[in-house]
């Protein structure tokens, strides 16, 4: 990896969920890593499901499942990066008075994930080609799920594809929905929230809704790859 992730100003990063509910992590995979993944899209041996987004009206593109054992560069972020999250979802419970609290370390929630009979992995990369889009959606897969997930951006934008924007929605409770559209970089990640987040109103903090989804490709092709923290039940 480019960057460590140990390294990265998880202070700032922590600051930024708390107040947006997605913080952009920079520069983290190099140009190799994200050629590298992108060019074992085809290899059949590593995936476990390929959906056809349009067969299920979630969109225009194809994305793939990962079978586990995942590919080394995969698990080892999706296991460092889990612990500096943990604390984050555990301060959103918390505001929002959920009985829940995330174990520190991802071996643990994928426990609690196997005890509920949710066994398949849930990492997954994702092809879009000209005309390319994804519907607003959240990625639960189960009864045990974590409130943060990654995507890893595999493409420059306005040289391999242009449009295909990042687009997230914020519905605050009795009030008109907020588009928030980013643009990160190749070799970026991005930490965002998977369904909700505290904000804090007048009394205190409140549930606001979020879903994630892509703008239309206009032209060139957009692979991305997302890690989501906890495993699925099919």
């Amino acid at each position: 990896m480019k960057t460590n992730i140990e390294s990265l100003d998880w202070e700032n990063i922590t600051e930024l969920m708390h107040e947006n509910g997605f913080a952009v992590l920079q520069n983290v995979l190099s140009n190799e890593e994200c050629e590298s993944l992108k060019a074992n899209y085809p290899n059949p041996n590593l995936y476990r499901k390929t959906v056809v987004m349009e067969r299920y009206r979630f969109g225009l593109g194809e994305y793939k499942y990962f079978n586990y054992p995942l590919p080394d560069l995969i698990q080892n972020l999706r296991s460092s990066i889990y612990p500096k999250l943990a604390p984050i979802a555990n301060t959103w419970m918390k505001a929002l008075n959920i009985n829940t609290v995330f174990p520190s370390q991802h071996q643990e929630l994928l426990k609690q994930c196997h005890d509920n009979n949710q066994l398949k992995a849930t990492v997954l990369i994702l092809k879009y080609g000209k005309s390319g889009f994804n519907t607003l959606h959240q990625d639960l897969y189960g009864d045990v799920y974590f409130p943060i997930q990654i995507v890893l951006f595999l493409s420059e934008p306005d040289e391999d594809f242009t449009g295909g924007e990042f687009v997230l929605t914020q519905q605050t409770p009795r009030a008109q929905s907020k588009a928030i559209v980013l643009k990160p970089k190749k070799g970026d990640i991005l930490a965002f929230t998977t369904n909700f987040r505290p904000v804090k109103g007048t009394k205190g903090y409140y549930r606001v809704n979020m879903k994630h989804g892509v703008s239309e490709v206009h032209s060139g092709e957009r692979y991305t790859l997302g890690i989501i923290f906890h495993d699925a039940l099919s």
